[in-house]
């Protein structure tokens, strides 16, 4: 997600740095931005010039002293702590007034400002997958917010060419809170054998959707699915509605997250 947001951007007149520890991460983040800005040239959605220009835009660091910037995006593991520690250090390296974003999907926003420096300068800024074509962008407020930091993130996600979307801070936003009954009851369905993966799939897209619940957890990754729904869940109450699947949990525990793994409800 952190190399699409990058290219996004790039793709859009911005100046990138694309940080990560792992430099073996950072050259995959490269040869996959190569490859689709590559698919973007033959199907004539830009020219060769302007693939190389976007990348050019990019530059791959992996000290964080590089990490200089008016704007941070987070997007790492989603784990509360670890954002915090990151925001921590870049708070050192950076000016009093650089606005942090954090792109979790259902993390509380304001657990994660409270603890770091200046929480006035910490949002939410939610992309959605693939970056680089979804226009959504939920902007997430919290009690710390001021406007400088609401209206930079809104102002960035325009000249990105993307529709943000102003929320409160709560428990899956809007989008994943809305959602969790289109992937839940799909399994409920599936664990009472009244269909199997790909017949619902067929049915919902037949219907309207541009892509069933199964193939769009395969696509998101089914540990973040299933991290989701346990943080929904849990958030609002544990209601029965809201229960986290047995089969998605399996998935997580055997290693079958989808695309990223090369298998999940499905084999890539």
């Amino acid at each position: 997600m952190g190399s699409s947001i990058a290219q996004a951007a790039a793709q859009h007149d911005f100046h990138v740095l694309l940080y990560d520890v792992n430099t073996g991460m950072l050259q995959k983040a490269k040869a996959a931005m190569e490859s689709n800005l590559q698919t973007l040239v033959q199907k004539n959605k830009i020219s060769a010039q302007a693939g190389v220009a976007i990348l050019n835009r990019i530059k791959f660091v992996s000290d964080i002293n590089d990490c200089i910037a008016d704007l941070v995006i987070e997007a790492i593991v989603e784990k509360p702590a670890i954002k915090v520690g990151l925001f921590n250090q870049l708070a050192e390296v950076n000016h009093s007034e650089v606005v942090f974003a954090t792109n979790t999907s259902s993390l509380s926003v304001s657990e994660i400002a409270q603890k770091v420096m200046h929480p006035e300068r910490v949002a939410g800024m939610h992309f959605f997958n693939p970056a680089t074509i979804m226009k959504l962008v939920e902007v997430v407020a919290t009690p710390f917010s001021n406007g400088q930091t609401i209206d930079t993130i809104v102002q960035t996600a325009r000249q990105m060419d993307k529709t943000p979307v102003l929320c409160q801070d709560a428990p899956g936003f809007i989008v994943n809170h809305v959602a969790r009954p289109y992937y839940l009851e799909a399994l409920r369905l599936a664990e009472q054998g009244v269909a199997d993966f790909q017949t619902i799939d067929t049915l919902l897209e037949a219907s309207g959707f541009k892509m069933g619940p199964f193939r769009l957890m395969d696509l998101i990754g089914n540990d973040i699915n299933y991290a989701v729904s346990c943080q929904v869940y849990d958030a609002l109450g544990k209601p029965d509605r809201l229960q986290p699947s047995p089969i998605q949990k399996e998935k997580v525990a055997t290693n079958q997250l989808g695309r990223k793994t090369g298998k999940g409800y499905y084999e890539y």
